[in-house]
């Protein structure tokens, strides 16, 4: 019996393909601060078998991550997520989820480059959290809408308040999400989508 019967194929693996329909891919970034829930999102919409980068928090990370309202929290991106999500015969998302602690914001700048849109995840608790990383897309020029994971026994507040609090215009959507579920995150990202769309019209028709 010849021993190459027994290796696996070279190559992706069927379900990974693209959708020979596919005519665009878009880079859409998941952004917010530690422990917001960015790879979860990534992995419950991912339609393949997402790349991850979490490691086990170790007493390396004592003094230096901020564990305040997470302190449950075992393990961390120290990279970034990856995952693919196809909205239509022709058009694929790629998301990339930003590591959320300091000491790896330097990962940002290649994580967000190229990106044609952000979802910024929220944790009510924990709003300043969400600060830096729509500080880093405005400074990028990166449209993004803003979603609200709804944790059990997080403080509930008002649209109109939550605009307030992280200082949004009117024109940035805000949406409830639960970040567990792939239907609500798909609809967030159909909302960065109809927004990014509704962006792009209006700058072509003040031109």
């Amino acid at each position: 019996m010849d021993c190459n019967d027994s290796e696996p194929p070279l190559g992706p693996r069927h379900e990974d393909l693209l959708p020979a329909s596919t005519e665009r891919s878009v880079k859409v970034v998941v952004v917010g601060g530690f422990g917001v829930g960015k790879t979860t999102m990534v992995g419950s919409v991912s339609e393949i078998r997402p790349l991850t980068t979490e490691e086990t928090m170790t007493q390396a990370g004592v003094g230096v991550d901020d564990l305040s309202g997470v302190e449950r929290k075992t393990e961390t991106t120290v990279a970034m997520d990856f995952g693919r999500i196809t909205l239509n015969d022709r058009l694929v998302l790629y998301l990339f989820g930003t590591p959320g602690q300091q000491r790896f914001w330097f990962l940002w700048n290649g994580v967000i480059a190229g990106a044609l849109g952000a979802v910024v995840l929220v944790d009510t608790r924990r709003l300043e959290e969400s600060f830096p990383a729509m500080d880093r897309l405005e400074q990028g020029g990166v449209p993004f809408v803003v979603a609200v994971n709804n944790f059990p026994g997080a403080p509930v507040h008002p649209v109109r308040d939550l605009r307030s609090a992280l200082d949004l215009p009117e024109h940035v959507p805000v949406v409830g999400c639960d970040a567990r579920r792939l239907d609500s995150s798909r609809d967030v990202l159909l909302t960065l989508m109809h927004h990014l769309y509704d962006s792009a019209t209006a700058t072509r028709e003040f031109l």
